[in-house]
């Protein structure tokens, strides 16, 4: 068992108790265990971890997979990929996300940060397939959109629901203001007051394109220096991406405890450039790892990322020890929790919610056998293994995915009315 304890131990013969709620009570070896009557006992061979957490995604974007791959990242927004969300029907966005929701969890992903249109029909996928969700409707400043009426409606929604619902706080209500560039700063001040006031987290784009945010570095400094200067920094505040950032910027996001979601996937692939994960790390800003959208990446396997981020690490810094496969793994587990300033998630500790996974270890990545050190069994999980080792998911302690498929959802169906959707839009 891997309990994403901030060493990154490995505990063999171990267990882990829940109770009726979904949550921990006890994690640690089989010999230690507290007695417990009438509990259920079930013994699995192989690996369990916690579930992954996906810091940054728009998963409905599996509807737009293919289009303007070859782009660059403006360009691929303003020519691909808003026409074509422009025709999307709030319909098309629940069943991108049921979709996307099943890819996750078939990947071990038990947790994702989204940012889409439609909030409200992604929620209920979400609920249908059993995942957990961090979820707000983009805050833009485009034509025909009202930003005002944007936080209005997600001030409505949090004072009704409450900023987490749904059976195990299955979904928290988020603000997700799309970036500094696509909005003035009369919105983003008001972005920071309302969430402020309700302790929402903030999710927004930071500085991922070179080109991308020049007029706000030259009436700013910098465009974490801008989200300071409207308050935003002052709650808690997730920013995706992060890859242009001076060593102000880094002691800046350090010092007001905000947290990044690293995209290496989505970076390498819209040459965006590659962020400064080692220095983020050594000024303790708390690190997640995100596969961004499927139209982007182009899937939504965050096991890619944590192979990546160690591999882009060591070769930015020329330091093959810059990023252990420990510390890479940690990055998708309980560094996306503390990204996202969840201390319920992203570890196998007790009251933390039961979301776990289990890795089917029968398979030639690990045929060397379990009995080896610690250092070569996180090794061959996160260089040799992967998603497609993933057999059982479990959220809330409610088994979700069993020998790598859906409990809840059929996958055929949702991949059905996702091609058909497509084909509408496309057309």
């Amino acid at each position: 068992m891997l309990p994403a304890d901030p060493a990154c131990s490995v505990l063999r013969d171990a267990v882990v108790d829940i109770d009726a709620s979904g949550r921990i009570v006890h994690c640690g070896p089989y010999v230690t265990a507290p007695a417990a009557e009438d509990a259920r006992l079930r013994t699995l061979p192989g690996i369990l971890l916690p579930g992954l957490v996906n810091a940054h995604a728009h998963s409905p974007m599996v509807l737009l997979r293919g289009l303007g791959g070859d782009l660059p990242l403006l360009r691929w927004l303003q020519e691909v990929i808003w026409p074509a969300e422009a025709r999307l029907r709030p319909e098309d966005v629940g069943a991108g996300m049921l979709l996307g929701s099943v890819e996750m969890l078939r990947h071990g992903v038990t947790t994702s940060a989204e940012m889409y249109f439609h909030a409200e029909r992604m929620a209920e996928a979400v609920l249908s397939t059993g995942a957990r969700v961090l979820l707000g409707s983009p805050i833009i400043d485009l034509p025909g959109l009202d930003w005002s009426a944007m936080i209005a409606a997600t001030e409505r929604w949090i004072d009704a629901d409450g900023l987490r619902f749904g059976a195990g706080d299955r979904v928290e209500i988020c603000y997700a203001p799309h970036s500094a560039y696509m909005l003035p700063m009369e919105a983003l001040g008001a972005i920071a007051e309302s969430a402020g006031r309700r302790d929402a987290l903030v999710h927004i784009h930071v500085a991922e394109a070179a080109t991308e945010d020049e007029r706000q570095r030259a009436e700013h400094g910098s465009v974490p220096q801008l989200l300071e200067r409207v308050d935003l920094l002052a709650g808690r505040l997730l920013a995706a991406h992060a890859v242009h950032l001076s060593e102000a910027d880094i002691a800046l996001l350090a010092r007001r405890g905000a947290g990044v979601a690293h995209c290496p996937g989505s970076n390498a692939k819209l040459a965006s450039g590659i962020a400064p994960l080692s220095r983020l790390r050594a000024a303790a800003i708390p690190v997640g790892l995100g596969t961004d959208g499927p139209a982007s990446n182009d899937d939504l396997d965050l096991w890619e990322e944590v192979q990546l981020a160690a591999m882009f690490s060591r070769i930015s810094t020329q330091d093959s020890t810059a990023l252990t496969a420990g510390q890479a793994l940690l990055l998708a587990t309980r560094g996306g929790a503390e990204a996202l300033g969840r201390a319920d998630i992203g570890a196998l500790e007790p009251g933390r919610w039961a979301d776990i996974v289990h890795v089917d270890v029968d398979q030639p990545a690990f045929a060397t056998g379990l009995e080896v050190p610690d250092e070569a069994l996180l090794a061959n999980l996160v260089w040799a293994s992967g998603s497609r080792l993933v057999r059982d998911v479990w959220v809330a302690g409610e088994q979700v995915v069993a020998e790598g498929e859906s409990t809840r959802v059929d996958r055929a169906a949702a991949q059905a009315e996702v091609a058909t959707a497509a084909a509408r839009l496309r057309a």
